[in-house]
């Protein structure tokens, strides 16, 4: 897999231009959301090399993240004679660049692309690191393809309009790469002033933690390794999604995550010694942050089904990425249906419910 190119702009006109300027094409085009397209598509219109792009713009949120939405894009670059040679840049959140991402994977085999992630969440984790899809049959991602592209602009004045709900979400995915890093970026994470927040802070720890990921997915770029670290969380963090999708009470993807660390930290410490009082430290945090994801026991059953379908899981056998402290990762962890029934007690327990 080719190695993507990830910029923290001081100029985003300065760097888009550049890194269109290093991918010939016969075509542009620009995927926007019906928010990006309002809200950040007006800053980038008067860059001269975007005059000439063909817009096509998708309804908002994971719940437009279908095979619908990804064939309307296809139809739209048919239609407006997209070829092998185009290129396509997105400009939005998760969702835009990890669909966006996965149609120029499938088209004509594949097209060049560019990510202009407008959220955290995009910054730090989707738009980086080559993962594409879309989400089928009530599973996240479960369609997808590993395609990195030619180059990740980060603007982090973009931030300056999340609300704290997208805020946060994209702050456990920062704080999950501190807890597979090392103790000073994760004790930083627990520190930073998230209520007035310094955006020039944030833009340095933006950095550090696309820097994290970005050594990891080099390493093992098609997760067969190392690069699950980068699961903490998720195992549990995709069935919490997964059921509030199902039950029609969507969650944003980092509040599943750091709900799914709530519970992984147990079973990290319960299983592999990772200590107590950080786990502590951590999940008080989350707590304070994140509020909680309510179910009861009857649920557990569901929860354990929507478990066995994650990607990382081989013979029907649920893997976890474990910690037995902060940067000392166990991946390729299993635990008993009775283990994760106790983990859910855990999580029930120490969240309050």
């Amino acid at each position: 897999m080719s190695k993507q190119e990830v910029i923290l702009c001081e100029s985003l006109e300065t760097s888009l231009c550049r890194a269109i300027e290093q991918c010939p094409h016969d075509k542009l085009f620009i995927l926007t959301d019906e928010h990006t397209r309002s809200l950040c598509l007006p800053s980038l219109k008067e860059t001269s090399l975007l005059k000439e792009a063909v817009e096509i713009c998708i309804g908002a949120e994971d719940a437009h993240k279908t095979l619908d939405t990804l064939a309307s894009v296809w139809m739209a670059l048919s239609t407006q004679g997209a070829t092998r040679h185009s290129l396509l840049i997105n400009l939005g959140g998760g969702m835009v660049t990890d669909l966006g991402g996965f149609a120029a994977a499938t088209f004509k085999r594949g097209i060049a692309y560019i990510n202009i992630p407008t959220t955290l969440l995009a910054m730090v984790d989707a738009s980086v690191g080559g993962k594409t899809g879309i989400n089928f049959n009530g599973l996240k991602n479960e369609i997808g393809s590993f395609f990195p592209a030619n180059s990740v602009l980060l603007e982090t004045e973009f931030l300056r309009t999340l609300d704290a709900h997208n805020f946060f979400s994209g702050y456990a995915e920062m704080l999950k790469h501190g807890l597979i890093s090392n103790v000073e970026h994760w004790a930083e994470l627990l520190s930073f002033d998230t209520v007035n927040i310094d955006y020039a802070a944030l833009k340095r720890l933006v950095g550090k933690s696309v820097q994290v990921k970005e050594e990891i997915v080099e390493q093992d770029p098609f997760e067969r390794n190392i690069r699950k670290a980068l699961n903490l969380g998720h195992t549990v963090g995709h069935a919490f999604e997964s059921m509030a999708l199902a039950e029609n009470r969507p969650v944003l993807h980092g509040y599943a995550v750091a709900w799914g660390i709530v519970c992984e930290l147990y079973l990290s410490h319960t299983k592999v010694g990772f200590p107590k009082e950080k786990m502590r430290q951590t999940i008080r945090f989350i707590k304070d942050n994140y509020g909680v994801f309510t179910f009861d026991c009857k649920k557990y059953e569901q929860l354990y089904a929507f478990m066995t379908h994650d990607k990382k899981n081989t013979s029907g056998t649920i893997n976890f990425t474990l910690l037995k402290d902060i940067g000392d990762i166990c991946i390729n962890q299993t635990a008993d249906k009775d283990t994760i029934f106790d983990m859910l007690d855990f999580y029930r327990e120490c969240m309050g419910i």
